[in-house]
């Protein structure tokens, strides 16, 4: 039967909950235990799908087409165990699982309410699916203390009372301040936060607590008395210079026996961490450097290209260099010239995004990555964006343009596609459906040219990856644009969708309608990174 380890936040949020659930996943991993992790998200939309990457962060997307939180990128770059969308719920989704479920008439007349109804909703999420799994990590989004998590505090709290006993261990994630006037570390504020926990009945087995410098063992017994856990199990979490050391630093500290202890196992298996330590020293001892620009559109919050930034920084690891990144917001290049900002970088990025601000500026870049024989990688829109330069600049489609920016366009080189096939299903869509259900979301597999470099990155000419996106290249000009020079190396399985471009007299000059970012991970680094920054390495020579 699996065992569960609940992770609640306190004091403040962005602690980390999502990196310390990842990273304990994997160092039970490391001992050869089979472990998933799952998000509980208290806010009212139903996913994330429809909310500003600028308030949220990106959305994370699973192979079976679920938009979910960023959270469940760490989980799978940490665990390398792919999510679903049965791993990331929200208050709004129990709601509505709720509502329909009281207008079929299956409550048979009950007056609906938060217990039992709402919380045995929550607990049958965390509990179904899990047969096969050793642990189950269950991180509840949010702080103590939330009107909003209310309801999932206390079904965990039931949960514990369910489950066989010593079969639920409850980690509580804290901040220790340090106030420079007084030279102190502050306890308080984690004895604040988990008294309020205790006062929901939930008495945490584990306190995880950040700190910017070493807690001094006086603080570590105040707290273990204050807040009633054993000593050993005040676990500092000190800052580290890369999320990747956060495995073998909680190790260090002794997290993962502290939990194997509160489950009774004893003696425990042997961690296997030679893998986190060969990439902890590729991070800290790079042989070289390269410098990429992103050119997007939500480059004041970096959360906004999460998925994107651990990638480039794999690409680094595969290629031991370092990879510094310079936030260009694309919009500049619609009023400046774009050569001082990109003549000394090594590689230009232009990622996904949505609707036509910054487009203009996402077209220039592509352009002088093209006539500059810079390397570039166009994500989704990045490469809608390099078909359009290509369309203006080489074919001499002068009014080039996508239906996304004027649904009356003259020459619609990227448009709504209505029609797909996935796997044996027609799928359909149309530009009155909701936000949500247009979009081509999750895996799709994709043919490439056996001629080409992009299948000479893959290895292979048949690859699945995961999409999100409304719009499409129209290839009713792909023989236009082909006669000039743009080649499009992929294709969905019945030739009907356009799935990748590249340029064969180019240095290196890739686009994808996919997200290739959303399948790396630091022990398996996505190949186009790792071909991208190698090709950023060769251009930053000739720089």
């Amino acid at each position: 039967m699996a065992r569960y380890i609940f992770i609640t936040g306190g004091v403040v949020s962005s602690l980390g909950k999502g990196i310390a659930a990842a990273a304990l996943g994997a160092l039970l991993q490391s001992r050869g235990y089979r472990v998933r992790l799952r998000k509980l998200d208290p806010y009212l939309n139903v996913d994330p799908g429809t909310m500003s990457p600028t308030q949220h962060g990106e959305v994370f997307v699973t192979d079976d087409g679920a938009e979910t939180d960023l959270d469940l990128g760490h989980y799978e770059r940490f665990t390398g165990r792919s999510a679903t969308k049965t791993d990331n719920i929200t208050t709004g989704r129990i709601y509505k699982n709720i509502l329909d479920k009281e207008r079929r008439g299956d409550y048979l007349g009950a007056t609906v309410q938060v217990i039992p109804h709402v919380t045995n909703e929550i607990k049958e999420f965390v509990l179904e699916g899990n047969e096969d799994f050793d642990f189950v990590l269950c991180e509840i989004g949010g702080t103590v203390g939330d009107i909003e998590a209310m309801p999932f505090m206390e079904a965990i709290r039931q949960l514990g009372n369910d489950l066989p006993r010593g079969n639920a261990v409850y980690v509580h994630l804290t901040l220790m301040p340090y106030i420079p006037a007084a030279g102190e570390l502050k306890t308080k504020p984690t004895q604040h936060s988990v008294k309020e926990l205790q006062a929901m009945g939930i008495h945490p087995d584990i306190l995880l607590v950040r700190a910017d410098r070493e807690i001094p063992e006086a603080e570590r017994r105040k707290l273990s008395l204050f807040c009633n856990v054993r000593s050993s199990a005040v676990i500092q979490a000190l800052d580290v210079a890369n999320i990747y050391d956060v495995p073998l630093a909680y190790h260090r500290e002794g997290l993962d026996d502290e939990v194997l202890h509160a489950f009774g196992i004893d003696p425990a298996p042997v961690p296997r961490m030679d893998a986190w330590k060969e990439v902890g020293e590729r991070i800290r001892t790079p042989e070289g450097e390269v410098t990429i620009a992103v050119v997007g559109k939500y480059t004041g919050l970096k959360d906004a290209y999460k998925s994107l930034i651990e990638a480039l920084a794999h690409g680094g690891i595969a290629n031991r260099v370092k990879v510094k990144l310079e936030w260009i917001e694309s919009e500049i290049f619609e009023k400046e010239d774009p050569t001082p900002y990109l003549e000394k970088v090594h590689g230009i990025l232009v990622p996904g995004g949505f609707g036509e601000r910054g487009s203009e500026g996402k077209i220039r870049a592509a352009r002088f990555a093209r006539t500059h024989k810079v390397p570039y990688f166009g994500i989704c829109f990045g490469m809608q964006m390099a078909v359009i330069e290509a369309a203006r600049n080489l074919a001499g489609i002068k009014n080039a343009s996508s239906t996304e920016f004027d649904r009356n366009a003259a020459e619609p080189v990227v448009g709504l596609m209505t029609e797909w096939v996935k796997g044996n299903a027609l799928e359909k869509r149309s530009d009155t459906d909701d936000l949500g259900g247009t979009m081509r979301l999750g895996a799709y597999k994709a043919r490439l040219g056996g001629d080409t470099k992009i299948a000479d990155i893959y290895g292979s000419t048949e690859i699945s990856e995961r999409h999100r996106h409304r719009y499409e290249v129209n290839f009713g000009y792909r023989e236009k644009l082909e006669s000039c020079g743009l080649v499009f190396s992929g294709t969905s399985p019945d030739g009907v969708l356009p799935e990748t471009i590249e340029y064969a007299d180019h240095p290196w000059f890739i686009g994808v309608q996919y997200h290739p970012e959303l399948k790396s991970r630091p022990l398996q680094p996505h190949p186009l990174f790792s071909s991208f920054i190698a090709a950023a390495l060769e251009q930053s020579r000739l720089v």
